[in-house]
C-alpha cells in the first residue's frame, strides 16, 4: 500500500473512533433570548416575589375615601414611579388636584403614572395599562392571614392586590427589565398607564387620554392590558370582548317619613309593594329580560362564534362546585358562556330605605330606592337602553294606578367592548402563549366591565389586547385573594416572549 494512503487511512479510523466513543462532538448551538430570558426569570423568581410583597404591604384602597388610605395610595404610586426609573423609564407623575366629597371633605387623588422607555421608530410601540389601587379588605372579613402580607401556601401566593392588578403590572415590570440583565436588546418600544383609582371609577383617566391622545400616545401602535382571569385554573386564555352595563336606580316615594303599619296599613299605595311589582316586571324565572325591544339590537349569533364556545376549556362540575351554586339556569358549557358573555343579563341588586336589619320593624317605608343593571352587548346603546328601560317602567308603573311618585335614573352607562382577533397583537400573542405554555389559548370574553378598553379603543383608534395571568380561582375583590407562584413567573417569561413576538410581526 503507498505510504501516504496508509497515512491517510490511519488517520480516518482514529477520527470514526473518537466519533464512536463520543470523544468529538459539535458544539451546543448558544440559547436564544427567550431561553437566556427564562433561565433568568427562574433563578430570580424570588427577587420577584418579594417585590410582589413589598406592593401588596401598601394597603392601597381606593374604594374607601380617609387621608390615612389616601396616603397610602400615594406612597404606592411613588414606589411605582421610582421603580420605572430604575428601569431607565422616563416618568411623568400627572397630577390630578383634589377629590371633593359629599360631605365638605378634599382628598388628594393619586396621580397617573405615564412613563416610557425606547424610541426607536423601527421597532412597534406597546403601551402597557395596569392599576394599583385595591379593594377595602380585613382579616376579620374570613382572610386566611393579614391580606397586607403576601403569604405563600402551597406557590399560591395570598394578599390583597395580588392578581387585580399589582402581580400583573409587576410581572410587566419584570419581563421588561430581563432584557436589560440579560444583555438583550428590549424588541418593543414600551409605555406604562399606571392609575390608582381603578377601583373607585378611574377619576380623571378618561380626560387624561384624550388630552394626551396627539403627545404621550401619539406614538402607540398596540395597547395591552392584563386585569382579567383565565377561565381554567391550567390553560391561559386571550379575552376579546367585555360586557357594557347600565346601572339603574328608582325611586317611589310617598313622604319622606316612613309610616305605622298599625295606624296606616290598609288604606295607602305602600312604595314598597308598588317597587317590588316594578322590580318584578323586569326579569322572569328562567333569567330572560321582560323589557320590550331589549334584545332587538343583540348581535346575531353565528357558525363561527359557535365553534369558539365549544373550543373553550371550561368543566362545568369544577365550575359549579367553586361557585357553590347548585344549580345554574343552563345546563350545557356553550348555553353557559353565552349568556355570560354574549347576551345581556339583569340583576337586582338591592333596595334603599327597606327595614333589612334583624328583628321584626313594623313599619311602612314612605321612601323606596330600588338598584339593578343590565349588562350590555355588541350591538346594544347605553342611551336606547336607558329609554327602553324607563318606557317600560313607567307603563308598568300606570297600570298599579299608584298616587306615589316614581323616579327612574341611569347612574352608570358603559358601553361594550370587543377586539378583532385578527390584529397583530393578537396573532403574536397566540405564538407566545404557544412558546411559553406549549399550547393553544382559550379565546374568551369577560362577562364584566373594564370600561378603559372601550376608551382606549374609541378614543385612540388603536388595538386593545387583553392578555391575562391569573387562574380562574384567584378570587379577585374576594377574601383570599390570590396569584400562583407559576402564574405569576411564567407569565413574566410571557410578557417577555409577546415582546419578541410582536417585533416580527410589525
Amino acid at each position: 500500500m503507498d505510504p501516504k494512503l496508509g497515512r491517510m487511512a490511519s488517520a480516518l479510523l482514529a477520527l470514526l473512533l473518537l466519533l464512536d466513543g463520543g470523544m468529538l462532538s459539535s458544539p451546543a448551538p448558544p440559547p436564544g433570548p427567550l431561553e437566556k430570558i427564562g433561565r433568568y426569570i427562574d433563578l430570580h423568581q424570588d427577587e420577584f416575589v418579594q417585590t410582589l410583597r413589598e406592593w401588596v404591604a401598601v394597603e392601597s384602597d381606593s374604594v374607601q375615601p380617609v387621608p390615612r388610605l389616601r396616603q397610602e395610595l400615594l406612597r404606592m404610586m411613588a414606589m411605582a414611579a421610582e421603580k420605572l426609573q430604575r428601569l431607565g423609564a422616563s416618568v411623568d407623575s400627572v397630577d390630578l388636584g383634589s377629590q371633593q366629597l359629599p360631605g365638605g371633605q378634599s382628598l388628594p387623588l393619586p396621580p397617573i403614572l405615564l412613563a416610557e422607555l425606547g424610541n426607536d421608530p423601527r421597532k412597534p410601540t406597546v403601551c402597557f395599562y395596569g392599576h394599583l389601587d385595591v379593594q377595602p379588605a380585613k382579616q376579620g372579613d374570613g382572610w386566611l392571614a393579614d391580606p397586607y402580607t403576601l403569604t405563600e401556601v402551597d406557590g399560591k401566593l395570598y394578599g390583597r392586590g395580588a392578581t387585580d392588578n399589582k402581580g400583573p403590572v409587576l410581572a410587566w415590570i419584570n419581563a421588561v427589565s430581563t432584557f436589560g440583565a440579560v444583555e438583550q436588546d428590549l424588541p418593543v418600544n414600551v409605555k406604562f398607564v399606571l392609575e390608582g383609582m381603578e377601583e373607585a371609577g378611574s377619576v380623571g383617566l378618561e380626560e387624561l387620554v384624550r388630552r394626551e391622545k396627539e403627545r404621550f400616545f401619539a406614538g402607540v401602535d398596540y395597547i395591552l392590558i392584563s386585569d382579567n382571569l383565565w377561565l381554567s385554573r391550567k390553560k391561559p386564555a386571550l379575552t376579546y370582548g367585555t360586557r357594557g352595563n347600565s346601572y339603574f336606580l328608582v325611586e317611589v316615594k310617598c313622604r319622606t317619613q316612613d309610616f305605622h303599619s298599625g295606624t296606616f296599613g290598609g288604606i295607602l299605595h305602600e312604595p314598597l309593594a308598588d317597587l317590588v311589582a316594578l322590580l318584578g316586571s323586569l326579569v322572569d324565572s328562567s333569567g330572560h329580560i321582560l323589557i320590550p325591544g331589549i334584545y332587538d339590537s343583540v348581535a346575531p349569533l353565528t357558525e363561527d362564534e359557535k365553534d369558539t364556545y365549544k373550543a373553550v376549556d371550561l368543566d362545568l362540575e369544577e365550575y359549579r362546585n367553586s361557585s357553590q351554586v347548585e344549580k345554574f339556569l343552563f345546563e350545557t358549557k356553550e348555553e353557559i358562556l353565552m349568556h355570560l358573555w354574549r347576551y345581556p343579563s339583569l340583576s337586582i341588586h338591592g333596595i334603599e330605605g327597606a327595614f333589612d336589619e334583624p328583628g321584626a320593624k313594623t313599619v311602612i317605608p314612605g321612601r323606596v330606592v330600588g338598584k339593578f343593571s343590565i349588562r350590555l352587548v355588541p350591538h346594544m346603546n347605553v342611551s336606547v337602553v336607558e329609554k327602553q328601560v324607563k318606557r317600560h317602567l313607567e307603563d308598568v308603573f300606570s297600570k298599579r294606578n299608584s298616587p306615589n311618585h316614581m323616579t327612574v335614573s341611569m347612574v352608570v352607562g358603559l358601553q361594550p367592548w370587543l377586539a378583532n382577533t385578527d390584529d397583530n397583537q393578537y396573532l403574536a400573542a397566540k405564538r407566545a402563549i404557544r412558546t411559553v405554555f406549549g399550547r393553544e389559548p382559550d379565546m374568551i370574553r369577560d362577562g364584566s366591565s373594564i370600561p378603559i378598553a372601550k376608551i382606549f379603543q374609541d378614543t385612540l383608534q388603536k388595538s386593545v389586547l387583553m392578555l391575562p395571568l391569573g387562574a380562574v380561582d384567584d378570587g379577585e375583590h374576594s377574601q383570599n385573594e390570590k396569584i400562583n407562584r407559576w402564574n405569576y413567573i411564567e407569565g413574566s417569561k410571557l410578557f417577555a416572549a409577546f415582546f419578541l413576538e410582536m417585533a416580527k410581526l410589525h
